[in-house]
């Protein structure tokens, strides 16, 4: 009889240490709006940071800047994208909302952070000393600041890749 409690209290234990690891899978949020969170760095740039976030089949993408101060973050699902509350959320733009209009002109050309495949975020430095943030799906077309208006203009990915800060 002995051997079969042993069992159900090592099952017990099992189980209950595999619900606290789902537990923890179920909260990937933690973290999102931090200078430095608590998840790996997917950023193809050095000069910048990118973290993501997956909650219900939802990506959440934060970009930082070097220093870890939060440039802006989008969740992105099926080719849609909503800017988040966080960052400088007035100089992020997708393809399904515009960026504030924004004073300062581009001093170079989008260098990509981000990029699964699905989803490119790219980040253009203004003459202000800001950050705008571009996202978009991998199919379409990336986006750059125009330098002579504070348009948007077209780019290709090689173009906007080779030409980074």
């Amino acid at each position: 009889m002995s051997k079969l409690v042993a069992r159900r209290t090592l099952f017990a234990a099992l189980f209950a240490l595999g619900l606290s690891g789902a537990a923890s899978a179920g909260a990937p949020m933690q973290g999102l709006g931090q200078a430095w969170p608590n998840a790996v760095d997917v950023s193809l740039n050095p000069h910048y940071h990118a973290y993501t976030f997956v909650v219900g089949g939802i990506t959440y993408v934060q970009i930082n800047d070097a220093g870890g101060n939060v440039l802006g973050a989008v969740g992105t699902s099926g080719g849609q994208f909503i800017v988040l509350p966080i960052g400088n959320p007035q100089f992020v733009s997708t393809p399904q909302q515009a960026a504030a209009a924004i004073a300062a002109s581009p001093v170079a050309a989008g260098a990509i952070v981000y990029n699964d495949g699905a989803t490119v975020i790219s980040a253009i430095p203004l003459s202000d000393g800001t950050t705008a943030l571009q996202a978009t799906t991998a199919a379409a077309p990336a986006m750059k600041p125009s330098t002579q208006t504070n348009t948007m203009q077209t780019c290709d990915v090689v173009t906007c890749s080779t030409h980074g800060a």
